[in-house]
């Protein structure tokens, strides 16, 4: 049997079913049905979903697994949350198809809660990586992965608004979008490379391979990065295209979509450069993306050139800042960045 092929299967399943409960609940989405945590970033009806729902799926096939991830239901369980207990309850139990009461979706979510364990193997899921994208109407991701011995061996992206036709523009919330082409499942495996299915037909068993461009510093180069300008510092970001000789627009997009985008060759460089010299990132909002840019070809570190360290918990504290590119570019893309930075 292939290394981790039970792992892939479930957690193609778990991100497969999040990812479409997910895409129902943005179409009709309301105000009501989000909060605030306390760090003021928000969090909607979506986000504990797709949680109770990857972690119902990985505990059934995996009953001995740990799952840390992104949310908690301690909000949740106070009075004044009965009507997103209610929403939320009605979604999972569409979701995994079977009675269950607001009690047991409360306590799936809080399976997420777990704290890294000393054997340092774990499944870390961001159940909406790109809230704010999500909330717009725009893209997001269901990011999951597989940590093992402080490596990344597994991940699974649900991209619900992102094209399957890698060809495909990555079109603006207010332009027009075919729904055919939309919605893709990423997943890589340590060794066995990156591949993609659509979230519309997952009938091809073992997906389509994808890679990395290999196009070189210069004109026709790409950054990708993010909308929100509080996620990267976009000045330094374009003095580093300036060095690199990159005259191409930018493509901006929300959520771990980014490390899709760069794995498939539509893009050649996804740089996050935190505005704070402290700031770390979380290990699940980078840590499905890395694989699958590593696994179809290209490089994944930090802005010094340093591999990202996935065993030092929850956050990457060993790290500071992000650089997914393909091959060809990331030693100049390193050089540029030790200028600017």
């Amino acid at each position: 049997m292939p290394a981790w092929e039970k792992e892939l299967a479930v957690a193609l399943d778990a991100v497969h079913r999040a990812s479409t409960v997910t895409a129902a609940i943005q179409h009709h989405l309301s105000i009501g049905q989000r909060l605030t945590k306390s760090d003021d970033s928000p969090v909607t009806v979506a986000d504990f979903a797709a949680q109770a729902v990857v972690c119902s799926l990985l505990r059934e096939a995996l009953p001995e697994c740990v799952i840390v991830a992104e949310e908690s239901a301690t909000e949740l369980r106070k009075p004044e949350a009965s009507g997103l207990r209610r929403v939320i309850h009605a979604h999972v139990h569409t979701a995994l198809e079977r009675n269950i009461t607001e009690e047991q979706v409360l306590d799936l979510i809080d399976l997420g809660a777990s704290d890294v364990p000393e054997s340092r193997t774990f499944w870390t899921l961001d159940p909406i990586d790109g809230t704010k994208g999500f909330l717009r109407g725009d893209q997001y991701c269901v990011a999951l992965a597989l940590i093992h011995e402080g490596k990344v061996v597994l991940g699974v992206m649900g991209c619900p608004r992102l094209p399957v036709n890698s060809n495909a523009t990555l079109l603006p919330i207010e332009s027009e979008r075919s729904e055919e082409d939309e919605g893709l499942l990423m997943a890589a495996v340590i060794g066995q490379g990156t591949r993609v299915w659509s979230l519309t037909d997952t009938a091809i068993p073992s997906g389509r391979l994808v890679r990395v461009s290999d196009t070189p510093a210069g004109p026709a180069a790409k950054f990708c990065g993010p909308v929100e300008s509080e996620h990267a510092d976009h000045g330094r970001s374009d003095q580093v295209a300036r060095a690199l000789g990159i005259t191409s627009e930018s493509v901006r997009l929300d959520s771990q979509a980014k490390y899709a985008v760069v794995a498939r060759g539509q893009a050649e460089i996804y740089m996050r450069l935190p505005q704070k010299v402290d700031r770390r990132e979380y290990v699940w909002d980078h840590a499905a993306g890395a694989i699958v840019v590593t696994e179809a070809g290209g490089i994944v570190s930090d802005v010094r050139g340093k591999p990202l360290d996935f065993s030092v918990g929850k956050r990457l504290e060993n790290n500071w800042g992000i650089l997914a590119t393909n091959t060809p570019i990331h030693d100049a893309t390193v050089r540029a960045l030790g200028r600017v930075v």
